[in-house]
């Protein structure tokens, strides 16, 4: 498919920075640090599991790092969840809930261990989630009025936790990552985090930030007894900002797996001999925020003809490989609750664009629209390189709203950058990837996202009383089946006639895999690399 056919032409290059500045970029993250990076020779099994990826390890706090800690398996939730987000055991081997919903109890692993050889307590367990609920992180938002522990001065014991009021989804922030559990000895005085002691099956050995981190398997992790160890006995992971970087690291051997794939190596590595491509749909979104305080966007007419002016399946043909991916509305189907049938699909319709842009004003002059007081409709998107797609997709949108008439200039900055310009105001439109699933059950995201302050990855100047309330019963209260589909009903429908945030396209994670690699397999909820199903082939 042509490119120039819709409407937009790939960005180029950084200038300078060629395939060979790659390869040199990659030499260089091999060589900078003590990784075991080099790789077997012959038959014999690598020493090392060898990872890429663009996350860096920013911080020792979880609220900053806690996901990449989940995902290496070194640290542990009191719950986890499943692939479709409904919860499971994890450090707490079960847990039951009082009739009033307002007494939860937690039983923990009896035999788990925190890598620094001590028992894991429930008292251990408190303190982590005490210092959990601090401000902004997520379990500030749980109505959490005494969280205290029983028994197991020796190991194991039971965790109760107190609400002020019914709150159904603690079970799905318990899972998330800044919950995870740290041995007292992590903290120092200050109470900030100063070593990685985790329960999980590995346990760091090195940890170099922002780039690297080393794990090894840890011996005494409380498998299943019909359990076999991990196979994969160490992992060192390494984050390179290029996703060319990364393509060519695993093409060249020097990595195992490589995450953060850009469409053309993602298309060049499907043609490689010894790199397999493993995928999976995300509960990830590509969106474009606006700041609906915008006199600009105030207007849904406007944001209603921002949406009809852009060409999905182009986009995601392109950018992505797949029309199947253009979005229809906000949540994927891979959301199988909260994805909505019943909903009329978003639509490319320049014609019905123009016609709404009138209606709300807008004349078409030779520079472009000008509203009512005769000032153009000019607009910056923000976006950033952390998924390699995205300043791709913001120059095709500029190039799609050109022709509409709309003038968009591309901002690539930081990721951080959106956020800020939220909370300052100076934000106009972002392009982002959200995961609705960043909390087991998506209600909890939506609840932060669309909030009658907004979010700062969600809406900006938009409320919706409907959307709060539907939201508020869906987090307080387990309600049946059919009245939860309702309460999702509003949610959705609401968000797809106001349109406060503009859904793109949906997600396919595609991870490049050596060959000799076996037995991997990804996390649609992005919380595990799922290191213990691996193991090397004899080939």
């Amino acid at each position: 498919m042509s490119w120039k056919k819709h409407g937009f032409m790939p960005a180029p290059a950084p200038q300078g920075y060629t395939r060979r500045a790659a390869l040199q970029t990659a030499s260089v993250c091999l060589t900078a640090g003590a990784a075991p990076w080099a790789m077997a020779q012959g038959g014999a099994a690598p020493s090392s599991l060898q990872i890429v990826g663009p996350w860096e390890f920013t911080s020792l706090s979880p609220a900053s790092s806690g996901y990449m800690l989940l995902n290496l398996q070194v640290c542990e939730t009191l719950l986890g969840a499943s692939d479709n987000g409904r919860p499971l055991p994890a450090l707490a081997e079960r847990w039951q809930v009082s009739a009033d919903g307002l007494a939860w109890q937690f039983a923990l692993r009896p035999q788990a261990r925190f890598h620094n050889g001590d028992r894991v307590t429930g008292q251990a367990v408190v303190q982590s989630l005490q210092r959990a609920q601090k401000a902004p992180a997520l379990l500030s938002n749980a109505p959490i009025t005494a969280i205290t522990a029983e028994g197991g001065a020796e190991g194991g014991g039971t965790v109760h936790i107190r609400l002020s009021r019914p709150h159904n989804a603690l079970a799905a922030q318990l899972a998330h990552y800044s919950t995870l559990v740290l041995a007292p000895e992590s903290y120092g005085a200050d109470g900030k985090v100063q070593r990685i002691i985790g329960t999980g099956p590995y346990r760091i050995s090195k940890l170099v930030p922002p780039q690297q981190v080393e794990t090894e398997a840890f011996e005494g992790y409380d498998r299943p007894a019909a359990t076999p160890a991990p196979a994969i006995r160490n992992v060192a992971y390494l984050a390179a900002s290029r996703a060319e970087t990364r393509a060519l690291m695993v093409e060249g051997g020097q990595a195992h797996l490589a995450y953060g794939l850009d469409p053309a190596s993602l298309r060049r590595l499907r043609r490689h001999a010894k790199v397999g491509i493993t995928s999976v749909t995300l509960p990830r979104t590509v969106i474009v925020k606006l700041n609906a305080m915008l006199p600009s966007l105030q207007d849904v007419r406007v944001r209603q003809a921002l949406s009809l002016s852009i060409d999905r399946a182009g986009i995601a043909h392109a950018l992505m490989g797949d029309e199947a991916l253009a979005a229809t509305q906000l949540l994927p189907p891979t959301l199988v609750d909260w994805h909505n049938p019943a909903l009329p699909p978003l639509r490319y319709d320049p014609e019905a664009a123009q016609r709404l842009l009138r209606e709300a004003g807008w004349q078409r002059h030779g520079d472009g629209l000008r509203g009512p007081d005769g000032q153009p409709l000019t607009l910056v998107i923000r976006t950033f390189l952390d998924r390699p797609e995205l300043p791709l997709m913001a120059t095709a949108l500029q190039e799609q709203w050109r022709l509409a008439g709309i003038a968009v200039k591309v901002h690539i900055g930081n990721s951080g950058d959106i956020p800020l310009g939220h909370r300052d105001g100076t934000l106009q439109l972002a392009l982002a990837a959200r995961n609705y699933a960043n909390v087991p059950d998506p209600a909890g995201t939506l609840a932060g996202d669309f909030s009658a302050k907004g979010g700062d990855w969600g809406a900006m100047g938009w409320h919706s009383d409907a959307v709060v309330q539907a939201l508020a019963e869906l987090m307080r209260s387990a309600p049946d089946a059919r009245r939860a589909q309702a309460l999702r009903a509003i949610v959705t429908q609401t968000l797809q006639s106001e349109l406060p945030i503009i859904p793109i396209a949906w997600y396919r994670q595609h991870v490049a895999v050596n060959r000799r690699l076996q037995g991997v397999s990804l996390d649609p909820l992005e919380r595990s690399y799922r290191l213990t199903d691996m193991h090397w082939s004899n080939a």
